[in-house]
């Protein structure tokens, strides 16, 4: 155990997470029974190969998806025991959660995107909305960018513009599935260095990954297979 576990209360705790997948082929078990824990400041790698559980994995911590036995803790709250509505405006103020394919709506302008999740939850006062999204675009490298669309930038300034409106809402938890698939090597390595940063400020990230170069790098790894935790 890590100093910084033994000094912290988790901030996740999945216990007893299977998920079960069901279809006219049958039944698929894409995790079977996680427990895991994850603690404030840390930079956890989620490793494994393509089918191992990584991205249903990171869907039950957002609440994109639900387990089919088991509980997630989160500060006290069981996040699966909440109803769509409930989720929703919980994960606006709570996470921050980044995509392999940004995810950022086509109409509007990154400097839009990024205040789209404070005008959706309703946080910070509306005349301090559109500063706080420049200084996090600005952060990201991108203030020069601000009123440019997502079509009109590379997939690197795609990413990065995904991590700044991860932010909007200061989260205390961010979860990044694959942020770095559809990188060259060059920019995975500045989103990386852009999550590092994060961890410095004491945010808490969790990285699903295919690549071990990069997980290694992380405060911790855990390694999925077949939905098993098979070291953490």
């Amino acid at each position: 155990m890590t100093e910084m576990q033994l000094n912290n209360s988790p901030l996740i705790k999945m216990q007893g997470i299977t998920k079960v997948f069901k279809s006219g082929a049958g039944e698929f078990t894409a995790l079977d029974n996680i427990n895991l824990e994850f603690f404030p400041g840390e930079f956890v790698g989620i490793v494994g190969k393509s089918g191992s559980g990584k991205s249903t994995l990171a869907n039950m911590i957002t609440g994109i998806d639900h387990p089919s036995k088991g509980n997630i803790d989160i500060e006290g709250h069981i996040i699966n025991k909440m109803n769509e509505s409930e989720m929703s405006v919980w994960r606006g103020n709570n996470l921050g959660i980044v995509f392999q394919f940004y995810q950022l709506l086509p109409m509007l302008s990154l400097l839009e995107n990024v205040m789209l999740p404070m005008d959706f939850c309703k946080q910070f006062n509306p005349d301090e909305r559109r500063t706080r999204a420049l200084k996090l675009l600005a952060m990201v490298g991108l203030q020069d960018l601000a009123d440019k669309l997502p079509a009109m930038i590379s997939g690197g300034q795609q990413q990065s513009a995904a991590i700044a409106r991860a932010m909007a809402n200061d989260p205390p938890i961010m979860i990044a599935d694959e942020p770095t698939g559809n990188l060259d090597t060059k920019t995975a390595e500045s989103v990386f260095e852009l999550f590092s940063a994060l961890v410095v400020k004491g945010k808490t990230i969790i990285m699903v990954t295919h690549d071990p170069a990069l997980a290694v790098r992380t405060s911790r790894v855990v390694h999925l297979r077949d939905g098993k935790v098979i070291n953490d």
